[in-house]
């Protein structure tokens, strides 16, 4: 299994000019840890909050991108999100399960007016290993960075 090295990149590097930037969770973490202005956007549904756990750090703000049952586009999301106290010119670094879905609600930030917006590419539980299990491979639990289960 590869070992995550995103820690040994520089802030600098990891700070984005304008636009939307792919980072690790490791690397998001380090960000939330040095900007006190990033703030880390969980949009995974309600239901994965509560049953498999949200990441432990003070700036995190949980809105849905998309709504189950059929998982449509949350059509408040952007409401939310400025609900939430979150402005355009605000390091956003927006996370789901593995990344696909946190790609989706980043460009829609971005295309919306926020300037500074990251997609945290391997997510809260990460990619599944060769047994189709998750929280082994990448992502937030995998890295150990902190966490809590509802």
């Amino acid at each position: 299994m590869p070992r995550d090295t995103s820690w040994k990149r520089p802030l600098e590097e990891i700070r984005a000019a304008e636009g939307l930037r792919d980072i690790s969770a490791m690397e998001a973490f380090r960000l939330l840890q040095h900007d006190p202005d990033a703030v880390l956007l969980d949009v995974r549904t309600e239901a994965e909050w509560e049953f498999v756990g949200v990441p432990l750090v003070e700036n995190l703000v949980q809105v849905e991108w998309r709504i189950l049952p059929d998982m449509r586009i949350n059509p408040d999301f952007l409401k939310e999100v400025r609900t939430q106290g979150l402005v355009p010119q605000q390091p956003v670094l927006v996370m789901c399960k593995m990344g696909g879905r946190s790609r989706e609600a980043a460009s829609f930030l971005l295309e919306n007016g926020f300037a500074h917006v990251y997609n945290v590419t391997d997510g809260f539980e990460g990619d599944p290993n060769a047994y189709g299990h998750r929280r082994s491979v990448n992502g937030w639990i995998a890295a150990g960075l902190p966490w809590i289960q509802c």
